[in-house]
């Protein structure tokens, strides 16, 4: 009977080896199939989401333009004299803005979104140290400060926008 199974197992052995030969192939084929219905998927996803990027890129650059020092003061003249008025107008106008545009965080990176947290606090805080100078009495006063520290610091979303720039150019 011993002498009746060794060929049958060994008539057995390349049927084996063809099985597992046909499902290693197998195995691959399909791997390489869903890697092609990803890619195809994602080119498709990126194909429709790019657009959506762009103009966020774009709200976001308003949104840094709108909120620079020296463009948020030719837009927002005083409504009167006392300084604490305009700077809370100021500071209002900048927090609006950026409510408006709070959705477009999840179309950019985090360190761009956080650069551009970033600049808000950083214009809201030359806002405050402006009024906190005990040289200004006025709203008028406060502008020419603010202004001059412009002028020789340069605007918190500059570099906001100059890091938008690099990535539109990294997704193109």
């Amino acid at each position: 009977m011993n002498i009746e199974i060794i060929p049958l197992l060994i008539s057995l052995i390349p049927s084996l080896f063809i099985t597992l030969l046909a499902f290693y192939f197998f195995k691959v084929h399909t791997d390489n199939e869903e890697k092609r219905r990803r890619f195809l998927l994602h080119r498709e996803t990126q194909k429709q989401s790019l657009p959506l990027k762009l103009q966020a890129y774009e709200r976001i650059a308003l949104l840094l333009e709108r909120i620079s020092p020296g463009k948020l003061l030719n837009r927002m003249p005083p409504v009167s004299q006392e300084k604490k008025d305009y700077e809370s107008l100021l500071i209002h106008t900048i927090d609006q803005e950026y409510e408006h545009n709070l959705t477009q965080q999840i179309y950019v990176s985090d360190d761009c979104w956080n650069t551009i947290i970033a600049a808000k606090n950083g214009t809201i805080a030359m806002i405050r140290k402006a009024s906190l100078n005990e040289e200004v009495n006025s709203a008028d006063k406060m502008r020419e400060v603010i202004l001059t520290q412009l002028i020789e610091n340069g605007a918190p979303s500059d570099k906001a926008l100059a890091i938008i720039k690099e990535e539109i150019n990294e997704i193109l």
